[in-house]
Order: C-alpha cells, then sequence, then structure tokens
C-alpha cells in the first residue's frame, strides 16, 4: 500500500512539473471545444515577460492518421511547451500548419513544429508568405523579443510558411477539408480565416478578439474589419467560430463584441472629422459608450490609437 500511494505521488509530481505553466497565469492545455478540434486558450493579455509572449490560441484538428496545427504559438520556446501539450492530446504526427496572419505571435512556434517533422507542410495566404520573408519576421522578432525576453532560438532561421493558400482554395487533409478565406485587408492585408468544413467551424485569426485589443497597423483597416465582420454575421451555416485571442464560442457571442467596439470607434472618430475634431477630443465620449470594454486588456491604449486610425481612413477616403 506504502509503495502505492508513493507511486501515485510521483505521478502526480510528473504530470505537475511537465505542464506547461505560465507564472501567474496558471496552467494551459488543449480543451475539446468541438468534437475533434482542441484548443489551448491563451492568456489574454498583451505579450511581456510573464506570459513568455504565448497568449494566442493555438488548435488541433485531428484526423484519422494526423493532426493539423492553426497557429501553434509565438516562439521557438512556446512551440516546444506547446507541442507537449499535442502530444498529450494524440499522439499521431503532425501533417500541416496553417498561419491565420503575418504576427508573429501567432507562428513564430512553427519552428518548433518543423523541428520535430522536417517535412511539414506550413500553410499562409501569399502576401503573408512575401512579407514575412521581406522584414515582417524581423519585425516581430523585435518587438517580442524586447518585450517578453523569450524569443531565444526563433531567429535562426525562421520556420516560414512553405505553402500558399490562396482566397477561395479548398485543401482536403487526412480527410478534414478546409476553406480559405482572405478578406483583401481587415486586421492585416495578409489574413486568412479558415473554415473546417466537417464541423462547420470558423478559424477567425486576429479578426476578432475577445478580452483584450491588440494593434491595427499600416496594413490594417477598421473598416475593412468592420465590414468582414458584418458579412460573417450573415452567414448562418456555420456552428462554432475560434478568435486570434479569447475565448471559443457561438457566431453571436464570438464576433458581436468586438464589431460592436470597432462600430463605436468608427462613429466617434466620423462625429470627430465631420465636427473638425482630433480623434482625442471625442474620446472621453466614446468612453462612456465603451464601459463594457473597460475590462479588456491594453483597452486605454488602444481606444487612441484605434480612434485615429479610423480618423485616418475617414480622412483618406475623403481625399479620394
Amino acid at each position: 500500500m506504502k509503495k502505492t500511494y508513493i507511486f501515485l505521488i510521483m505521478i502526480v509530481l510528473t504530470t505537475s512539473l511537465s505542464a506547461f505553466t505560465l507564472k501567474k497565469y496558471g496552467e494551459f492545455h488543449f480543451e475539446k471545444v468541438h468534437e475533434n478540434i482542441y484548443v489551448m486558450h491563451g492568456p489574454i493579455v498583451s505579450p511581456d515577460m510573464e506570459n513568455e509572449g504565448f497568449m494566442n490560441n493555438p488548435a488541433i484538428i485531428e484526423g484519422k492518421t494526423g493532426l493539423i496545427i492553426i497557429d501553434p504559438g509565438g516562439s521557438y520556446n512556446i512551440g516546444k511547451k506547446v507541442l507537449v501539450e499535442i502530444e498529450k492530446i494524440s499522439k499521431k504526427p503532425i501533417l500541416a500548419t496553417i498561419n491565420t496572419h503575418k504576427h508573429g505571435d501567432h507562428w513564430f512556434a512553427n519552428k518548433a513544429l518543423l523541428e520535430k517533422y522536417p517535412k511539414l507542410k506550413i500553410y499562409a495566404h501569399p502576401q503573408m508568405i512575401k512579407e514575412v520573408k521581406g522584414g515582417e519576421a524581423d519585425k516581430w522578432y523585435d518587438i517580442l523579443d524586447r518585450l517578453t525576453k523569450n524569443l531565444k532560438g526563433t531567429n535562426n532561421a525562421f520556420a516560414y510558411p512553405n505553402h500558399a493558400l490562396k482566397e477561395g482554395e479548398n485543401i482536403v487533409i487526412d480527410g478534414e477539408k478546409f476553406i480559405a478565406h482572405h478578406p483583401k485587408i481587415a486586421h492585416t492585408d495578409t489574413d486568412l480565416l479558415i473554415t473546417h468544413v466537417n464541423l462547420k467551424t470558423l478559424f477567425l485569426g486576429d479578426n476578432v478578439m475577445k478580452g483584450r485589443l491588440g494593434a491595427f497597423d499600416a496594413s490594417s483597416s477598421v473598416f475593412g474589419n468592420i465590414t468582414l465582420l458584418e458579412e460573417l454575421l450573415k452567414n448562418k451555416n456555420l456552428d462554432f467560430y475560434i478568435p486570434g485571442h479569447g475565448i471559443s464560442g457561438k457566431q453571436v457571442e464570438t464576433i458581436t463584441p468586438y464589431l460592436t467596439y470597432l462600430k463605436t470607434v468608427a462613429k466617434w472618430a466620423q462625429k470627430a472629422y465631420d465636427d473638425d475634431l482630433e480623434a482625442y477630443e471625442v474620446k472621453p465620449q466614446a468612453i462612456k459608450e465603451l464601459t463594457a470594454f473597460e475590462h479588456w486588456d491594453g483597452f486605454e491604449y488602444a481606444l487612441g490609437r484605434h480612434m485615429m486610425k479610423a480618423y485616418d481612413e475617414i480622412s483618406l477616403a475623403d481625399e479620394e
């Protein structure tokens, strides 16, 4: 009896030691969200040393003989931890991974997967492949290395996507069918939304966030993102939605909060432009209307920048 007790303690300790743990954020593992789909919901925060740069939602689709991974994470080191958690779900080999866009917090972990599976197919939109090879990877490396100090080993030959996936293209991997949708410009100009046809599930990338607010860069469009989400809400043929950051769920509960936020930002940016004011001058009024989002990570920092982005888009459209 005593030997059995000691053996059980050893199992618990071993499991605990091998768990993917991030300081104050706790343990992370893949959870089954929809039949053969598993998601590891990352911390809903911006990259820092405590989360080691992990805050996205890596996903597994389990096929008959292998696995397909979507957005494995933000560094080589994170990728190794994610890989351990993947193998707790299934010992089947990883056949492919799909990257939803160019931002490094979603795809730098490709390297850990490619290290174990040298023939791994890594899919992305051709514009993403072009931009990450053209300097976007280095830019994101510098950002994440400065914020997280956890990028060691990531940039010793980036694991770039090696297969292009274009708008409307269908691919079948191990019996699992996927359709790629590329909005011209939304969160970035490199986005892929991936429909898993078998289970009517949509992987949204960062075109939808829940609980945190990311940046809009020069390749982004607030209004393009709004248009995309309005179009998605019209489609009633899908059952489940997985955002790039935040908790997965049904259509309205997943898409509507972020869409509401963006439309409110756009409304007040338009108000400022019409009244010949600067965006920051109407920010206090926008905040009053956005109290439901005050607890979202990055709210105070991001709101002003999002309003300026929307304002600039309105001004540019008016000049054309």
